[in-house]
């Protein structure tokens, strides 16, 4: 073993691992150029096995887009419409109960609702929609709004501090933040995928706050665009300060790229190979976060699947309903059902686990596996 390690230019990597200590950010951009990814793959493994044994786990939940009405136009979306643009929607409160209604009648667990900018939307329809999502689904946990639609909604719609927005959310039945709007941290990279959005300090901001009040999120990285390896590094060696300062990540998401129908040209699709060695590192680089999760939207079924032995250890959840994803070009389902994510574990060895929005166990892994 340890001649792989030494061949694949990894030697020092593999020596930090098996003695507990955290790799570098040079490391770090090595690990997401080095083609070896079985290598990359077996110390992911090694710590994803310390962190979470043999489990894997899903959540039953499901996605609501209240509206993809947004005020930015970041270059890589393919969701986002303008007001009165051909595409354009916006959900009433009632319709967003309903939808909420029929996701805890069938299983769900959590609800997992964002939605863009919205230039007319005002104070009462947000905290109207938390009341009627308690009220109509008062089991559902409510994960809600990626840290840009927080900022939003402190500057320009509730007009107070984000530190008071969260507070007043938190108290109309907000559980948990999303992860999204990250993208990659580099100021030179947000100006060609998202120009206008918050910076990456801004995004740390909403989070670090929130953690402070002792609530739990998710973080996430889009890859596969523009971005160096040193840039993906230095995305995530910020969130792992952070959780060093606050604990508050319970898992982190790498979201791979979706190129169509959207401004940017010329950029295909990375490759399977790039989504494995992006979650192995990942999953090396971020000792601090506990869960990983392989992400089946954009991976597609299988290569989720086969994420769970290059340090994955969730597949993210049933969803019902993906939009955002989809309109970009992925071409996975627009949901799965529990029995398919339990035979997907399964298959690839690991023990299924229904886990609640904070990543506990629902249901205990069960003892049969399939080999």
């Amino acid at each position: 073993m340890q001649i792989l390690f030494e061949r694949a230019g990894l030697a020092d990597v593999a020596e930090k691992i098996r003695s507990f200590q955290r790799v570098s950010p040079e490391q770090i951009a090595r690990l997401f150029r080095c083609s070896d990814l079985n290598a990359v793959g077996l110390l992911a493994d090694i710590v994803r096995r310390r962190l979470n044994g043999d489990n894997a786990t899903f959540v039953r939940n499901r996605y609501i887009n209240y509206s993809n009405i947004c005020l930015l136009s970041c270059q890589f979306c393919a969701f986002a419409r303008k007001k009165n643009e051909a595409g354009a929607f916006e959900h009433t409160v009632e319709e967003i109960a309903d939808l909420a209604r029929q996701a805890s009648e069938e299983g769900a667990t959590e609800l997992h609702i964002v939605g863009g900018l919205h230039p007319t939307l005002k104070q009462d329809f947000y905290l109207s929609m938390l009341d009627a999502l308690r009220q109509s689904a008062p089991a559902l946990h409510l994960k809600m709004f990626t840290a840009i639609e927080i900022r939003h909604l402190a500057d320009r719609v509730f007009k107070m501090p984000i530190a008071q927005t969260l507070a007043l959310l938190r108290e109309h039945g907000l559980g948990s933040l999303t992860g999204g709007g990250a993208e990659i941290f580099d100021p030179s990279v947000r100006d060609t995928l998202c120009r206008g959005k918050e910076s990456a300090d801004e995004w740390l901001e909403v989070h670090r706050l929130w953690h402070g009040m002792g609530g739990r999120s998710t973080c996430t990285m889009l890859y596969g665009h523009v971005e160096t390896p040193e840039q993906r590094a230095d995305h995530l060696d910020r969130l792992r300060r952070l959780q060093d300062e606050t604990g508050g990540f319970t898992g982190f998401i790498p979201l791979p790229y979706q190129p169509e129908d959207n401004a940017l040209t010329g950029i295909p699709r990375c490759s399977g190979f790039e989504d494995l060695r992006v979650i192995a590192t990942s999953r090396l680089a971020l000792d601090n976060i506990p869960h990983l999760t392989g992400y089946w939207v954009g991976l597609g079924p299988a290569l989720a699947q086969v994420s769970l032995n290059y340090g994955a250890d969730d597949l993210h959840g049933t969803i019902m309903d993906e939009r955002i994803f989809h309109m970009a070009g992925a071409k996975s389902p627009a949901a799965m059902t529990e029995p398919q994510l339990r035979k997907l574990i399964a298959e690839a060895g690991r023990s299924p686990v229904q886990r609640d929005s904070h990543y506990c166990p629902i249901t205990p892994a069960p003892e049969n596996k399939i080999s």
